[in-house]
């Protein structure tokens, strides 16, 4: 049975792995391997993660992990960015848990916590142009297309495109 909770410092290690194999999942066709290890290095170390689990405010809401018999499967970060804008960040499944519900039970959480905490009344999220497990995941979650723009990520000059999605809430 699938858990949902706030993570705390014993989540680390899980949420630097289903990450990490997730980002590997997502964009080993389309990223150099120089380039995936650049930003697993940058954001899913355990120093990061553990400060992002320990200090949490508006702009970063922490993270919110699946979990199944103590075991992260799933995890989700957002924050923020405006008045009563809110984002997603990040998420990840372990790669073999995709179909399941689960990245909708983190979204979920995650949308509550940005509702009932800090009053959002839309989201927004940045998906890779070639992300074709993320794409349809939010699509059939309501968010829309706006624009594209650069990615947020530089490594070495190779930056990829994301497409902007906004939903209502």
């Amino acid at each position: 049975m699938i858990h949902i909770t706030l993570a705390n410092p014993d989540h680390v290690a899980g949420i630097s792995k289903v990450c990490s194999d997730g980002y590997w999942a997502t964009h080993s066709e389309t990223r150099s391997e120089k380039y995936i290890q650049g930003v697993i290095e940058e954001f899913y170390n355990h120093e990061r993660i553990l400060k992002e689990v320990s200090e949490m405010s508006r702009d970063w809401g922490g993270y919110f992990v699946a979990l199944e018999d103590g075991e992260v499967v799933g995890a989700i970060g957002g924050g923020m960015i405006g008045e009563d804008i809110g984002e997603v960040f990040v998420l990840y499944l372990n790669p073999d848990r995709r179909n399941e519900g689960i990245g909708t039970k983190l979204l979920d959480a995650l949308t509550k916590q940005q509702k009932e905490q800090f009053n959002a009344t839309e989201q927004w999220v940045s998906v890779a142009k070639e992300n074709q497990k993320g794409i349809p995941f939010y699509e059939a979650r309501g968010f829309v297309v706006q624009h594209e723009r650069p990615g947020y990520h530089d490594v070495e000059g190779e930056r990829f495109p994301v497409l902007r999605y906004y939903r209502k809430l």
